[in-house]
């Protein structure tokens, strides 16, 4: 095809080349014709300026003798003949010269236009006739019937494709409907059965002789034994409370996973859209995930909800696991000293002795204890009531408050934090009745479908407002505590949820026949919403007079404030920085160093990096120095520094 059309031009470049010829020798002959025209109209005007000019000679001429006139008259007549002679051959020459010519320029332009003719049907031919059959005969030579073929044989593929992919689909969507967990474990397990299968009991191996295989429990071991049983009931009845909260927490730490994981936003056909560019499917795609933003949220934390779930689990575990050593033990203990109840716990004489020396004072000594503690030490403490604290430590913390001592009183900070943090829920947890009375229950769920957290807070306010009021002033002060805590949470990882999760199993419990799991959700969104909202939902001083908590980690009366507000740093420092300014001189500054980052929360708190040096001029109160850094003074809080002790000896 590409020959012929070649071909093709080369014929059509030839006819072009041919015209032009024609053309340029037609304009040559013409030329020639022009200029013989032109000199034969040159010779015609000399030949009549000629006859002209004898006319007016042979009028001038005077009259003269007869014989001289006639001699005269000849010999111009003889000239004058001879010139028009010689006019006349110009003349009849160049006549015939533009005769030739013309006739040359006549036939010229003649071939010319013939020429002319041909090329224009030749280019019309070319255009009209022969691209077409070049296109048709040539570059289309089958490739119609081969791409049909193509895009026929395409779609047939294509067509059993689809039809094998709707086929796997309906496969894989009768599989979705029968996932079952419970169905494919009890498959694996019998499946596998010799794996799953408990092996034999450990059969008592006498040694020596010795064939007695039951527990002796004549004197002198008969005491010991009494005594081992009654603390295994003691532990035992410790453990179980403890685990059984972390089986709450386990639950609802679920369902908030499930919650996550289970959200039906599996319908993705608002992505896929009709569009003409991939832009638009692009915008569309991300409209649609980007809409729910609170599904984006929750999945931003499922990781830290995950691990903080499987660290609930390991702890529950291994709380069953020791739960079920010991209580095999002590079983066996009672059965073999004949008893036929278990022996009565302990730890329920020290918590009704616990209770009745709290009930001397609005904030038990334990809560403001823990709660002192933890504000003035804990504060950015990582995983704060999260972490499970040392078991020994927890016991002996709690036997001191149970012999009315403060073991965290002072100023020293040699305790684990977790274990106080542990002392203070497992306080909570085990109060006879719970902090959040049962029949009050369902009233408090019923707030949470309210999406609005100002109008949450006033129904909930008014549920609360039916308490009586040493109950109030301890939720009071406690969730003052608890919301001071979380805003700290960029150290410490416990935001009001996270504190809701830990606290809310010891602080309301679900009432029974009702869904444990589904329930804890909704009491751990409650407590989180107290947190948040808690200067809205509970009484102000003056409107309840009690006990309140400070930021400094210390509790204040009512009646002795006059405006019944917390102690901020300010407050406490304000009668002290007139006297701090007027004796500089009198007062040599104290060296300390930063033990932890602080940010200041007001104009007047320093902020500070750890290890960074600081001056102390002088105390502003039990938890606030007055001091300089970088140049500026201000307020230091003391838990956060270090006091170079040879500075103060």
């Amino acid at each position: 095809s590409k020959e012929v059309g070649q071909q093709l031009q080369d014929d059509l470049m030839k006819v072009l080349n041919e015209l032009y010829s024609v053309m340029k020798t037609y304009h040559m002959y013409n030329a020639d014709s022009i200029s013989a025209q032109s000199k034969l109209k040159e010779a015609e005007k000399q030949e009549e300026k000629q006859i002209g000019k004898s006319v007016k000679q042979e009028d001038r001429q005077t009259p003269r003798s007869p014989d001289s006139t006639a001699n005269v008259r000849i010999e111009e007549k003889h000239v004058r003949r001879s010139s028009v002679k010689k006019i006349e051959k110009m003349k009849e020459k160049r006549q015939a010269k533009y005769t030739e010519n013309k006739l040359k320029a006549i036939k010229a332009r003649n071939e010319y236009l013939l020429a002319l003719e041909a090329t224009n049907a030749s280019v019309f031919k070319y255009y009209i006739h022969d691209l077409s059959d070049i296109i048709d005969q040539c570059c289309d030579l089958g490739y119609h019937a081969s791409l049909n073929r193509a895009l026929r044989t395409f779609l047939s593929a294509e067509l059993n494709l689809e039809q094998s992919k709707h086929e796997g689909l309906d496969a894989i969507e009768n599989a979705v409907e029968n996932l079952d967990a419970t169905s494919d474990k009890q498959r694996l397990m019998e499946m596998y059965n010799n794996v799953f299968c408990p092996p034999m009991k450990f059969e008592f191996q006498p040694h020596m002789g010795d064939m007695a295989s039951q527990l002796c429990a004549q004197q002198p071991v008969q005491s010991e034994l009494v005594q081992r049983c009654q603390q295994l009931q003691s532990r035992l009845s410790t453990l179980k409370i403890e685990n059984e909260e972390v089986k709450k927490t386990m639950e609802a730490t679920l369902q908030t996973i499930q919650d996550i994981v289970t959200v039906e936003d599996f319908d993705v056909s608002d992505c896929f859209q009709y569009s003409n560019s991939m832009e638009s499917v692009k915008s569309t795609v991300s409209e649609t995930f980007m809409s729910k933003p609170s599904i984006a949220k929750r999945r931003a934390n499922q990781q830290e909800t995950e691990q903080f779930y499987f660290t609930k689990m390991k702890e529950y575990l291994e709380g069953r696991n020791l739960i079920t050593k010991l209580q095999a033990k002590h079983d066996l203990l009672q059965k073999t000293l004949g008893e036929s109840q278990r022996t009565d716990c302990s730890l329920a004489r020290r918590s009704s002795t616990v209770r009745k020396q709290d009930s001397s004072q609005a904030i038990p000594l334990v809560v403001e204890s823990c709660i002192r503690f933890i504000s003035r030490h804990g504060l950015q403490h990582e995983g704060i009531f999260r972490v499970s604290g040392s078991q020994v430590e927890v016991n002996d913390i709690k036997n001191a408050f149970e012999r009315g001592e403060d073991p965290l009183a002072g100023d020293q900070n040699d305790h684990d934090m977790d274990s106080i943090a542990g002392v203070l829920k497992l306080y909570f947890r085990g109060l006879e009745h719970p902090l959040f009375p049962k029949d009050i229950f369902h009233d408090l769920i019923a707030c949470v479908t309210m999406d609005n957290l100002q109008e949450r807070a006033v129904h909930i306010r008014k549920v609360l407002l039916v308490l009586p009021k040493p109950t109030l002033i301890i939720m009071r002060y406690l969730f003052a505590f608890l919301n001071h805590l979380s805003q700290f949470s960029e150290e410490n990882m416990m935001d009001p949820y996270n504190l809701a999760i830990c606290f809310g199993p010891s602080l309301m419990s679900v009432p029974e026949g009702h869904d444990q799991v589904s329930c804890q959700a909704h009491v751990n969104e409650l407590i989180k919403t107290i947190i948040i909202q808690h200067e809205n939902i509970f009484p102000n001083p003056r409107e309840l007079e009690g006990p309140i908590y400070s930021r400094g980690g210390s509790m204040e009366d009512y009646c002795d404030s006059t405006h019944g507000e917390t102690t901020s740093a300010e407050d406490s420092t304000q009668d002290v920085t007139a006297e701090h300014h007027t004796s500089d001189d009198e007062c040599e500054p104290i060296e300390a160093i930063a033990k932890f980052d602080y940010v200041g929360r007001t104009a007047r708190e320093l902020s500070f990096k750890k290890g960074a040096s600081l001056l102390l001029y002088q105390r502003a109160s039990d938890d606030w120095w007055e001091g300089r850094h970088n140049g500026i003074d201000g307020l230091i809080p003391h838990q956060y520094i270090v006091v170079q002790d040879t500075l103060i000896s």
